[in-house]
């Protein structure tokens, strides 16, 4: 399945998610940049609010695109025992490419946020929204942050990934709506005519035309989680 782009991806991930059109308890989260032109349709087509959760990929140096785990805000860090293994990273290297990003995780919060705190996701349906999958790091590190949040579900939707990484995922989420799980897949891109890189200020614009209420929380610190587990 070819998108011709995220919004052309993003209407017809809210045709499949359409059971959740009109719902109260109905939150709609996009990961940044990428996701949230996608999570931005979703939420416009079900009637429901939308906000960020901001991940970062933890990238092999040299190798940015191969993730050996990710960040969530909160402080909650993934890391994949497995590829971390297969590169021969040291834990020093590992933590230096921690600070790095955890340094650009909050620098977006602030830029996305500008003074919103984060809605309130205690005892909803979270549909986190992202516009594809490779390894899933981000998408783990997103979930198992909301968890501790308390939401009565979390939804995974997202418009292509891998086989392999949704099975991954299936631990992790109590719903998972993917349009396509093409084979062989050697990146996200691939699936989409147009996939150009998403600014800051493309993120700030689709998120200050929405729906923004103030019952919202701080998510709250937490420990590591690994691959073998939560």
């Amino acid at each position: 399945m070819l998108f011709l782009d995220r919004t052309d991806a993003g209407r017809r991930l809210a045709q499949a998610l359409a059971h959740y059109r009109g719902r109260r308890d109905v939150v709609v989260l996009g990961l940044p940049r990428g996701g949230v032109p996608v999570a931005a349709e979703v939420a416009g087509a079900l009637g429901a609010p939308l906000d960020v959760l901001v991940v970062r990929k933890l990238g092999v140096p040299g190798q940015p695109e191969l993730a050996i785990g990710a960040i969530a805000s909160g402080g909650l860090r993934y890391v994949n025992s497995r590829i971390v293994a297969l590169t021969g990273l040291q834990a020093s290297e590992i933590e230096a490419i921690v600070r790095v990003e955890s340094q650009e995780l909050e620098r977006r919060e602030r830029r996305y946020r500008a003074g919103w705190p984060p809605l309130d996701v205690a005892g909803k349906s979270i549909i986190v929204v992202d516009d594809g999958l490779a390894t899933g790091a981000t998408m783990i590190a997103a979930t198992d942050a909301l968890r501790m949040l308390h939401p009565a579900r979390i939804v995974v939707a997202v418009p292509t990934a891998p086989s392999q990484t949704i099975d991954t995922l299936r631990s992790h989420a109590d719903e998972i709506v993917c349009l396509d799980q093409p084979e062989p897949y050697f990146g996200v891109g691939q699936w989409y005519q147009d996939f150009r890189q998403i600014g800051d200020d493309e993120v700030v614009a689709l998120l200050s035309g929405t729906n923004r209420r103030s019952d919202a929380v701080d998510i709250p610190h937490s420990g590591n989680a690994t691959d073998q587990g939560r």
